[in-house]
């Protein structure tokens, strides 16, 4: 078999519109832990490396008068981010706890697995995907 040219994820990148907002929702409601974190000056302008596991990070970057990406009506490019978790049911009740509302659990036609999504400060849909 054939070695993937592009093996793994080694990041995704978030532009949010409240910088302290969203760096409290990634690392303490949903517990990321902080890598590195560095203020542009130039671009006015912070970066925030979170850990999602290791060798996968999520940076979290502000801008200036960003504009905002629309979640719905559903559109072209990058759609929501996933993450596995092993109990979907516990992950949901540990982020109800955090104040986080979940959509219904629903189940994938295809694989069987059970999923759910949330919103990041910004509307970004987050998937949760029991495996």
């Amino acid at each position: 078999m054939t070695q993937p040219l592009l093996p793994a994820i080694h990041h995704v990148a978030l532009i949010c519109s409240d910088y302290a907002r969203s760096k409290a929702f990634y690392s303490e409601t949903l517990g990321l832990r902080i890598l590195h974190e560095a203020y542009r000056a130039e671009r006015d302008s912070w970066k925030l490396d979170l850990e999602v596991s290791p060798g996968v990070s999520l940076e979290l970057f502000s801008f200036p008068a960003a504009p905002r990406r629309p979640s719905r009506p559903e559109a072209q490019g990058l759609r929501h981010l996933a993450f596995a978790v092993p109990d979907i049911d516990a992950v949901i009740a540990a982020l109800g706890e955090r104040g986080v509302v979940c959509e219904p659990v629903r189940v994938d036609e295809y694989t069987g697995r059970r999923f759910t999504f949330f919103a990041d400060p910004d509307d970004l849909p987050i998937e949760l995907y029991e495996v």
